[in-house]
């Protein structure tokens, strides 16, 4: 058995431990990228894991931010948020134009997924 001296020195170095953790998880976080690494899409058909990383970085397989995001916003950047720019009473829908757009994509490279069940997963 241990004696209770080493018990309480090993509650105190436990102790220190996490506040140490605690200060350093506070004091460095974590810088927001400017870019989307992952984005998850709602469906009724299932949510849509999406790595925007993957696509746009040279290493992957470099598509252009205009390739997908097709008009300039106000604020210059080429983003819509999907509702304004493809909401339910719009025409395409968010679901037809990421279908013709990402299956679209797929079947004319040869490069990724084109079954339902690939993408509609979680």
């Amino acid at each position: 058995m241990t004696s209770k001296g080493e018990q309480t020195v090993a509650f105190a170095l436990a102790a220190i431990l996490l506040v140490v953790g605690v200060v350093c998880y506070a004091a460095f976080p974590q810088e927001e990228p400017e870019e989307p690494v992952r984005l998850m899409f709602k469906s009724t058909a299932g949510k849509i894991l999406f790595d925007h990383k993957t696509h746009t970085v040279d290493a992957g397989y470099g598509i252009a931010c205009d390739d997908c995001h097709h008009e300039e916003q106000e604020d210059g950047s080429s983003s819509c948020s999907g509702e304004d720019c493809h909401g339910p009473e719009s025409d395409p829908k968010r679901g037809d134009a990421l279908h013709s757009n990402c299956k679209g994509c797929h079947e004319d490279s040869g490069a990724g997924p084109v079954e339902c069940a690939a993408c509609h997963i979680m």
